[in-house]
């Protein structure tokens, strides 16, 4: 069942028009939520990164759109899938309805929709028997900016990213931006250990504001023993890392295991993944 601004919709029942303007012109932004047993997992920080996004956007605003308004859909719609006591994945989509070109209609009214499906492991686990391959993807280039660190549907460089690392047996790739910085990889942010040292480029650089990149950010930042910062990354440190590992809310940390000719541990990844589940122990 997809839910449709509020009513609940058998799938094949849910055909887009022509002229839904994310359709059209990707005039919307998304939000992926991982959802387990009945609790969205950081939903504030998706809330208030969403509501963020289209105020930027110059999206007009519901007055209904309240946080509990928004919850409510979504756990209707995961209950209406049959998920509401196993781990769902979980889409929340919002755009700005129908009508106009490139400028909207005087009367476009955002609309929402979501959808679900299952997931497998309710909480984050690394496995440790499998290798995870990256490579530079250099076909296309980030601009750095705040449009660029929004969660849009304009995902042509993510999209082609993907056939790029497909074609090529890769993982995943990183994406550079115009000034040749790694800002992050194709469905997550980047973090680069060294040492006692730990780098994830800034947003200024162009990359998600991620919601697994700040809980990750604040884990870290509990521990006097590591330096955290926020600088840019450049190619030539990705092959001088002790560990690099991907975050995401869906897949928690996603370890990197070889880059080229170096191959890299993922021992601070597993650590920071048992911080994470602890946490969200406390939370349930």
């Amino acid at each position: 069942m997809v839910n449709f601004n509020g009513n609940l919709i058998d799938e094949i029942s849910s055909n887009i028009t022509p002229e839904n303007r994310g359709y059209k012109y990707g005039d919307a932004l998304f939000e992926t939520l991982k959802v387990v047993n009945g609790k969205i997992f950081f939903w504030e920080d998706h809330y208030f990164r969403l509501m963020a996004s289209m105020r930027i956007m110059r999206m007009d605003i519901p007055m209904h759109f309240t946080m509990e308004f928004l919850e409510t859909e979504l756990l209707k719609t995961v209950e209406a899938n049959h998920l509401i006591n196993a781990s769902a994945r979980v889409r929340l989509n919002v755009d700005r309805g129908e009508g106009g070109k490139y400028l909207p209609n005087d009367d476009a009214q955002v609309t929402f929709n979501i959808i679900a499906e299952a997931l497998e492991s309710p909480f984050y686990n690394i496995d440790r028997n499998r290798d995870y391959v990256i490579d530079l993807y250099k076909d296309f280039f980030v601009s750095p900016g705040i449009l660029s660190g929004l969660k849009s549907n304009n995902k042509a460089i993510p999209v082609l990213g993907s056939i790029y690392a497909k074609e090529n047996n890769y993982d995943n790739c990183l994406i550079l931006n115009t000034n040749k910085s790694v800002i992050e990889a194709l469905n997550g942010n980047l973090f680069l250990v060294k040492g006692d040292t730990i780098k994830t480029p800034p947003l200024e650089d162009g990359c998600l504001r991620g919601v697994m990149r700040k809980q990750v950010l604040k884990i870290l930042s509990q521990d006097v023993n590591l330096f955290v910062e926020e600088a840019s990354i450049s190619p030539f440190e990705l092959q001088k890392a002790d560990e690099l590992f991907i975050t995401n809310v869906i897949k928690g940390i996603l370890p990197i295991t070889k880059y080229r000719k170096k191959e890299y541990g993922r021992d601070f990844a597993q650590k920071v993944v048992g911080r994470l589940n602890t946490q969200l122990r406390l939370m349930s």
